[in-house]
């Protein structure tokens, strides 16, 4: 009997060894977990910052999972911008889908390490709601956290050492530096420090300056109140930077203080525009307000000018006098914004860096090509674009196509950047090498001169590795001949990428290779990416760029067929642009026909597309800036051809041009497609704009207005211009 009442003891032993543990609970979940973000605004774009206590091991290869709320976008993360720590080690295998992260640790870490994970360009919902957000590992339970988004959100977590927090507000009637100012302070909420109001007792309140405090006996009764009820006149002391008052009677026993000083009472703001705090002191606690801000005369808080260790300036040249793209990296926090459609304003070192007008297509605001642009002495004000997600984040590139100069004389210099009334100024930044001395204005030139070198691309190729929507791709580059020379070290090829494209801020130098060699540097600004090859590389010689998919180069979301342009710092103008294909667009097939030959007239003043020269009648004479194709229609050419090939009277700035040929007068302004012609305004085909401190002109709009005839020639991809 006793056997048979063993067998099924045995059986259920049997049955509970063979059950898998894999469906088993999890026993733990993760302790102390707490979520912040820089900025709780709908349609922001916030860092969160993660952070919590393992309350189980993890062993290598476990998973780390933050995931998001669906209202999240997640889209412009990047994995190489996620920050993962644990135990002080940083883990890097990350991978971002969807709304989730996930980390895959590479070591075993032990209960009680602590993790910290940060996530970079996460835009909020748009909606005004509580969100939750969910972390778990491996071997731990979800633990999650709600977030309230929108502009009345409050998701502070009571935290006493948080700088940032104070323990009560100050509410100011007027916040212009020195002007009279009523002052509440409230409320305070004493039951944190098991304090309760006593009748007769005494609350001290300490302001910035002394001479803030009105003289006594200029104030009444009424003029104070604490909780509602009048300070007596005789219940007030004041002493330097301090204020004591008396508890009224009927306060026994609230646990909340709350202090009004009526503007009637004569505290005046600071003198100096800043933000300041106010301390209240009572039955031996001090309770230290939020900062609250005081504004200058024009309000503005200049006190925000001050140099910010997160601001930087980027240059692709420090060399005086040169050209040079600028990226411009602020936090301005989140209590200041850019917000679409509205200015950023950039104040450059001197007027002088900056040329008369900047196409909007080479400035670009937090990875997007600008709105506009409004140049006034140093001053740039940049429009942000429509897409653009508020943010206190704001980084401005300047492309090299901003044609900005660095100051003439080597030295260090900082650049102010103001977003929504503050301004931050830069760290300084150092130009180097010799001052650029102003030379004389050259004349007509009378003897001939060696043509500047002229490169041949017809037969380069621009290959992708990856044509599918929203497929990371790699390029291989083919260029024919580089032009002029490129020094080591010094000068660079750009790669141009149009809008649609997404360029990381960064891209490594093992990502890349000229001729099969690492450069010794690459520099992102906007869509352009500059590579710096470590050798020579000789006049016209070729050159092979390869940028590897491993850059992370995303390929547009619309299929389309895309220009991807190819320049270098040394050449004058483009060496070419070649149409891609994306996501399954086919490039048209371009068949030239047969073009019979042009024969120019002895007289005709010649000109080539990218060639900074003009030949007339067998000699060749130098030209500031080289002619280009404007608009893809026209060709510009520098104000000077008009004078020295076409002896056309042209008188020139860098905001205007004059040119009289016979009775007709014309008149052009940088910037403008309007030209004024006797005293008609006529639209142009293309604007004017500034080449290297010259204008450039349409050159057939110039030759129609007074009777000359322009001829291409296709064989020698030259223009005759003649009368």
């Amino acid at each position: 009997m006793e056997k048979k009442k063993l067998l099924p003891v045995v059986l259920a032993v049997t049955a509970l060894a063979a059950t898998p543990f894999t469906n088993a609970p999890k026993a733990y979940a993760i302790d102390d977990l707490d979520i912040e973000a820089d900025d709780y605004d709908t349609e922001a774009e916030a860092e969160y910052t993660i952070t919590f206590t393992l309350e189980e091991e993890l062993e290598d290869g476990d998973e780390i999972t933050v995931e998001f709320d669906s209202d999240f976008d997640l889209d412009e993360v990047e994995e190489d911008d996620v920050e993962a720590e644990v135990d002080g080690s940083t883990e890097d295998d990350i991978d971002v889908s969807g709304n989730t992260v996930t980390i895959t640790v590479s070591e075993d870490y032990s209960e009680g390490d602590d993790v910290e994970i940060t996530i970079p360009n996460v835009i909020n919902p748009e909606d005004d709601d509580d969100y939750e957000i969910s972390v778990e590992t491996d071997n731990e339970d979800e633990e999650s956290e709600t977030i309230e988004i929108g502009d009345d959100a409050d998701n502070d977590d009571d935290d006493d050492d948080d700088d940032d927090d104070g323990d009560f507000e100050v509410d100011l009637s007027e916040d212009e530096e020195d002007k009279k100012s009523g002052y509440d302070l409230g409320t305070i909420d004493l039951s944190d420090e098991d304090q309760e109001l006593e009748d007769g007792a005494e609350v001290v309140v300490s302001f910035p300056d002394e001479d803030m405090l009105p003289d006594e006996d200029d104030y009444e009764e009424g003029d104070i109140t604490i909780n509602g009820e009048d300070v007596e006149e005789g219940d007030i002391e004041i002493d330097g930077n301090e204020i004591t008052l008396t508890i009224p009677d009927g306060l026994e026993g609230e646990d909340e203080l709350e202090i009004e000083f009526d503007e009637d009472f004569g505290i005046r703001n600071p003198m100096a525009d800043d933000d300041y705090t106010i301390t209240v002191e009572y039955d031996g606690e001090e309770y230290e307000s939020e900062e609250f801000e005081i504004v200058d005369k024009n309000g503005n808080s200049t006190s925000n000018s001050k140099s910010d260790s997160n601001f930087g300036v980027t240059l692709s040249d420090s060399n005086a006098g040169s050209r040079s793209s600028y990226t411009i990296e602020a936090d301005f926090g989140s209590k200041y914004k850019l917000e679409p459609g509205k200015d950023v304003i950039v104040t450059f070192p001197t007027s002088e860096m900056l040329p008369p007008s900047i196409d909007k297509s080479s400035v670009f605001v937090n990875g997007k090509e600008s709105k506009g642009i409004y140049i006034n002495g140093n001053k740039v004000y940049v429009t942000a674009p429509d897409s653009v997600s508020k943010s206190g984040k704001v980084k401005v590139s300047f492309g090299y196509y901003s044609w900005i100069t660095n100051p003439k004389t080597a030295g260090s210099y900082d650049i102010a950047m103001s977003v929504s009334g503050k301004t931050i100024t830069s760290k300084k930044f150092s130009i180097t090498g010799t001052p650029i001395v102003q030379q004389p204005v050259v004349t007509p030139p009378v003897v001939p001169v060696t043509p500047v070198v002229a490169a041949d691309n017809s037969q380069a190729l621009v290959t992708k590795t990856k044509a599918g929507l929203n497929q990371v791709t790699g390029f291989n580059i083919q260029v024919k001949q580089v032009g002029e020379q490129l020094v080591a070290g010094k000068d660079y090829l750009q790669v141009t990428l149009p809008v649609g494209f997404k360029v990381p801020t960064a891209i490594p130098i093992t990502n890349t290779s000229v001729n099969g060699v690492y450069p010794s540097k690459v520099v992102v600004s906007g869509q352009n990416i500059l590579i710096y090859p470590k050798q020579n590389i000789a006049q016209n010689a070729p050159a092979t760029i390869i940028i590897t998919e491993a850059a992370k180069i995303t390929n547009p979301a619309v299929k389309n067929v895309y220009s991807v342009g190819v320049s270098t710092s040394a050449h004058k103008g483009p060496l070419f642009s070649r149409l891609v294909g994306i996501g399954g667009a086919v490039v048209p097939a371009v068949t030239p026909a047969p073009t019979p030959a042009v024969t120019f007239p002895v007289n005709a003043a010649r000109i080539k597309v990218g060639v900074a020269n003009f030949t007339l009648r067998g000699n060749t004479y130098p030209l500031k800036a080289a002619p280009f194709l404007a608009n893809g229609t026209t060709t510009a050419v520098p104000a000077q051809f008009f004078k020295e090939a076409l002896a056309m009277s042209t008188i020139w700035n860098n905001n205007t041009v004059s040119i009289v040929s016979g009775t007709t007068a014309m008149r052009f302004t940088v910037g403008s497609n309007i030209a004024r012609v006797g005293t008609q305004s006529v639209v142009m085909p293309a604007a004017v704009t500034l080449q290297n401190g010259m204008p450039m002109i349409p050159l057939k709009f110039v030759a129609d207005q007074v009777g000359y005839k322009v001829l291409w020639d296709a064989k020698t991809s030259s223009v005759g211009v003649f009368k």
